[in-house]
């Protein structure tokens, strides 16, 4: 299945039954009156996050999405059946916007799982003439029809959330590093962009196997990575969702005259997408210390401790320096939460059943 992070689709809500307009006729029962039933509600559809889903690519094949109409009402006071739901089932970081004649608006953040969002509320069903009858109306030749229910055009954006972000250049190694800290197989191969999307591994305390972090692969960064070079944009929306970044250089792209030129350069990359990232807190890390010479390799440690910079140096293919690393993460994990932007959801509407403003009425032939 490939990764979509972004699909367009309708969803429509079901109509409201119409009322039914009746009256009693039975021998032997003379002035029977009204008896016309209600009308059914019409389904809503609902949006609601699910753990077990990481892309949209369901929604790049089915673009209307339609819920149940309400049945209308019958006579002898049966009221119609209420329309059936549609539960659309959405990944875990899913933004909702609504796309309407004046640009878009958010409606809602999933951003936790089984969280739930009513997108278009089914249309009520109408009243039948029995619902009319008083005192001084004692033969109603009316009864109302169903309401239409309502109709959205979304924007589906996702924004993967993860505890931590892996980030750097291309081929720095960081698909290596996280299937060392947990179960993740990323396709690993000597070459750039070998990421292509965005890979979730679960790395889980060896002291305590209840205590998890999610880190995420963010493919795709590099110089220009904001105004949409290599994957670009694509992926950089994947980097607000995480609340610590792990920024991963290769030991080759470490220059004599400016060896932390590559975290500057991603970094600045960041600052341009959104100021507020580059602000995040970030773990720097050098990778693939077993490709460098060991006299070097004393150089840049003794220069990032002279200019007060904490880099970890680690092979993540041979493990070496990979313990205290690990250390510092879940420190990072501790002091760094919660971090992600809280949900933006537009509050549901309340609704009376019985009330109609504006009465539509379906007269008796004559």
């Amino acid at each position: 299945m490939r990764f979509v992070d972004e699909a367009r689709i309708q969803v429509r809500a079901g109509k409201g039954g119409h009322g039914c307009l009746s009256f009693r006729r039975e021998k032997f029962v003379p002035r029977g009156g009204p008896d016309g039933g209600n009308g059914g509600d019409g389904g809503s559809v609902i949006l609601k996050a699910d753990g077990r889903l990481l892309s949209l690519y369901d929604f790049r094949l089915k673009r209307l999405y339609e819920a149940e109409a309400g049945r209308p009402g019958e006579g002898n006071q049966r009221d119609g059946r209420k329309g059936e739901d549609m539960v659309l089932h959405l990944p875990c970081g899913t933004l909702v916007f609504d796309v309407g004649p004046q640009g878009e608006e958010l409606l809602a953040d999933l951003s936790s799982p089984e969280a739930e969002y009513v997108v278009a509320r089914g249309g009520r069903g109408g009243k039948g003439n029995e619902f009319f009858k008083s005192s001084t109306m004692r033969a109603p030749r009316f009864a109302q029809p169903g309401e239409a229910g309502e109709e959205r055009a979304l924007r589906l954006e996702l924004k993967i959330l993860a505890d931590a972000g892996l980030i750097g250049l291309p081929n720095a190694g960081k698909s290596t590093f996280i299937s060392c800290v947990s179960a993740a197989r990323p396709r690993i191969a000597p070459y750039p962009f070998t990421t292509l999307t965005p890979n979730l591994g679960v790395m889980i305390d060896a002291r305590d196997p209840d205590r998890r972090m999610v880190i995420a692969d963010i493919p795709g960064l590099v110089e220009g990575a904001h105004e949409g070079q290599g994957l670009g944009l694509r992926f950089l929306r994947h980097v607000e969702r995480t609340r610590f970044l792990i920024h991963i250089l290769s030991i080759e792209d470490v220059g004599e005259d400016d060896p932390w030129a590559g975290f500057a350069l991603i970094n600045e990359e960041l600052r341009r997408f959104d100021a507020t990232l580059a602000e995040r807190k970030q773990i720097e890390v050098v990778n693939k210390i077993d490709l460098a010479d060991p006299e070097r390799l004393e150089s840049l440690r003794a220069r990032a401790a002279a200019e007060g910079r904490r880099v970890f140096f680690i092979s993540a293919r041979e493990g070496l320096g990979l313990e205290s690393l690990v250390d510092e993460i879940w420190a990072a994990h501790e002091s760094n939460r919660p971090h992600l932007p809280s949900a933006r959801s537009v509050p549901e509407e309340e609704t009376d059943n019985e009330e109609f403003p504006d009465i539509e009425v379906i007269y008796t032939r004559e």
